[in-house]
């Protein structure tokens, strides 16, 4: 299970130090995709391949699942842990998600979630501000 909060930074060829409790998930490779509000997601090679199953399974006659196969989809890259835990992030996500050199990884159960760091900090004062709210209206 991929947890916590991390800051870290982007070196200057874009490569990305996963925290060290975090990197045994990624074993196997990582796939790295737009995300959803404003960040990136790196899965582990296994929970992508969950997840492509369902947006595979939408229905190709459907609009809204042709964008959203293709958000997950065009945006992908595969890739590998180097000796040293880092993964490269293209520049066409970091730029997607807005990404300054400061980032948050955020451990989010099955993925990571990879924030430029100032929109991270603005996104917890919103949830932060709102998840008692959200929590009752998802029992209800």
């Amino acid at each position: 299970m991929l947890l916590g909060e991390h800051d870290h930074a982007l070196d200057e060829k874009n490569r990305l130090t996963l925290p060290s409790k975090l990197r045994a998930a990624f074993e196997e490779g990582v796939v790295v995709t737009r995300g959803l509000d404003g960040c990136l997601y790196a899965y582990p090679r296994g929970a992508w391949e969950q997840l492509s199953d369902r947006i595979r399974s939408l229905d190709p006659l459907a609009e809204d699942s042709r964008k959203l196969q293709r958000h997950f989809f065009a945006g992908a890259a595969a890739g590998e842990l180097d000796r040293q835990g880092r993964m490269v992030l293209p520049a066409g996500l970091i730029e997607h998600a807005g990404l300054s050199r400061e980032v948050t990884v955020a451990g989010v159960h099955d993925h990571l979630e990879i924030w430029d760091r100032a929109k991270w900090r603005q996104q917890m004062h919103e949830v932060e501000g709102s998840a008692e709210d959200v929590a009752e209206r998802l029992a209800n």
